[in-house]
């Protein structure tokens, strides 16, 4: 393999290039609403071509543009699209593929918010979704309609980090003349490429380890040049728009990415062997274990496992409470992927965006706890639990 494939090598390289007669080493920042021209042709291109880099910061914009193809160069894809979120990109590509009278299938768990979204919003667009265990190809393949649009993936998906079979969804939708689209936030292009599994779009909430520095709003998909402008001409109606200072700044942030990705998997692997033999803990989901029921299938989908870790507490609701309350390294926070150790308690977090009866079909542990590595050593994030466990009783 070339030297030059590597990421780290790819990323210390990308964007160094934009059209600038100085030739600076960093990209500059187009931090501006409009491009002007005096020439009436030029503009009509500008106003009328599709990812336009130069006519409006809604419809594009060149710091935009150097973040989307670093990113479509670390994923494989031919295109990517930034938005203001990675919620902002689930919906401008569900918008895209399906409309009224149309049919989703997606996986039962998901991230909270893509739940909402299938589960609330939809269904007022006069689309129907219906939900399938990920591990069950054959129930992706049964659920399946005539005017079904999309396969909505997400691998290793949050918080339970169990894994889908990407290649067999991807063989079963194809069949069918479906889109496949999975949500690889938490593994990040470090640990896992979709594409190369014949999924059809990858989506990233860049917030994560995209950007890595928690400062930032952003999500971006990746894809084939035909499905990446059929989302962008929903996301730039909806006003998806990725600020170009939200650009540059992740694009700043990808330089690291290999590196922090790095740290994070052998931290996260440290962790949750600690935890899976804590007497407090009753179980632990981590793909990187030898326990996780899908161990073979995340070593042939992953070279790294993630910085993202789960665990329950016997006591349920009431006991993870105490425990997520009695850190203090590790910070009560929604995101992960940053420098410093974030947790939540999924229960708690979620019951905002579904209904009792929502959370309870989608399986969530009550007593479970998500946990997002970040730089601290693992043995000072170890010492933090092992308190908060002992003080929880």
């Amino acid at each position: 393999m070339s030297s030059h494939s590597d990421p780290c090598t790819r990323l210390a390289q990308a964007a160094v290039s934009l059209p600038e007669s100085s030739y600076p080493v960093a990209p500059p920042l187009y931090q501006t609403a409009s491009f002007a021209t005096d020439e009436a042709g030029i503009f009509l291109d500008m106003a009328t071509r599709p990812l336009h880099p130069g006519f409006y910061t809604r419809y594009g914009n060149p710091t935009t543009r150097a973040f989307e193809s670093a990113v479509a160069d670390l994923e494989g894809g031919e295109r990517a699209l930034a938005t203001a979120s990675g919620m902002g990109a689930i919906t401008a590509a569900l918008f895209a593929f399906a409309g009224r009278g149309d049919h989703v299938v997606a996986q039962r768990v998901l991230y909270g918010g893509t739940t909402g979204l299938l589960q609330n919003i939809a269904p007022q667009l006069g689309i129907e979704v219906s939900f399938v265990d990920q591990a069950d190809a054959d129930g992706f393949a049964a659920a399946a309609r005539p005017n079904t649009r999309l396969f909505m993936l997400e691998s290793p998906s949050n918080p339970m980090l169990r894994l889908t079979d990407m290649a067999r969804m991807a063989e079963i939708a194809r069949a069918r003349g479906i889109t496949t689209l999975v949500d690889n936030t938490i593994a990040s292009p470090i640990n896992q490429r979709p594409l190369a599994f014949g999924i059809d779009l990858v989506m990233h909430s860049a917030t994560k380890y995209l950007c890595g520095h928690g400062d930032v709003s952003a999500g971006i998909l990746v894809g084939d040049e035909k499905r990446i402008k059929a989302v962008w001409e929903k996301a730039y109606l909806l006003g998806a728009t990725l600020d170009p200072f939200a650009a540059w700044l992740v694009l700043r942030g990808l330089r690291t990415l290999p590196m922090r990705v790095a740290r994070q998997n052998e931290t996260a692997l440290a962790v949750a062997q600690h935890l899976e033999a804590h007497a407090a803990v009753s179980a632990v989901h981590y793909p990187g274990l030898d326990s996780h029921p899908q161990r073979a299938l995340a070593r042939q989908q992953m070279s790294g496992h993630g910085g993202v870790l789960s665990f329950e507490v016997p006591g349920g609701m009431a006991q993870a409470e105490r425990v997520v309350g009695a850190l203090s390294l590790a910070h009560r926070s929604a995101s992960f992927g940053s420098f410093s150790t974030l947790v939540v308690h999924p229960a708690a977090m979620w019951a905002g965006m579904m209904t009792p009866e929502q959370l309870d079909a989608s399986g969530l542990p009550p007593g479970l706890i998500r946990l997002g590595v970040g730089f601290e050593a693992p043995a000072a994030i170890i010492e933090d639990l092992d308190a908060a466990l002992a003080a929880a009783g």
